[in-house]
């Protein structure tokens, strides 16, 4: 229970929205708890934390629900889309001035990206590579305890 409660908060979720995605996850022939986390991080607002123009998962849902973020050309304001390998995620050209974006890609770039996402952070925009795999998620996280939980 924990473990869920952890990973519902961690990506900002409600337990209606985090019991959906798993139900998806479940219906899938990958393994439940991998594929679990491959649907929360291929969330924008997700992707758009994992760019870096967020400093946190709460400011790019914000970016996401302000009309902030464009997906390969068109503005997208949903948080819960579901980005696809190879689509671009831009900043639009109007909130490019936003000091909180700079100074989080500043962060961002310091810090290093994550491997499945492409940032080109004087363009203000990225491109989302492939869907993570396992290994390349925070190892923090045991999946199998919130798989473990719902299949009961």
């Amino acid at each position: 229970l924990r473990e869920k409660q952890k990973l519902r908060h961690m990506y900002g979720l409600m337990e209606k929205q985090f019991h959906s995605y798993y139900v998806e996850a479940a219906r899938a022939k990958a393994s439940t708890g991998e594929k679990l986390l491959q649907l929360l991080e291929s969330r924008l607002d997700s992707v758009v934390y994992r760019m870096g123009f967020g400093i946190t998962r709460a400011e790019a849902r914000q970016l996401v629900s302000h009309n902030a973020i464009l997906v390969n050309g068109s503005r997208v304001n949903i948080s819960s889309y579901q980005v696809r390998a190879g689509d671009e995620v831009a900043v639009r050209e109007s909130s490019r001035a936003q000091l909180r974006i700079k100074s989080a890609l500043e962060i961002a770039e310091q810090v290093g990206f994550v491997p499945w996402v492409d940032v080109d952070s004087k363009a203000f925009k990225g491109v989302f590579k492939s869907v993570p795999d396992r290994g390349d998620l925070s190892q923090e996280i045991d999946e199998s305890l919130v798989v473990a939980l719902y299949s009961k």
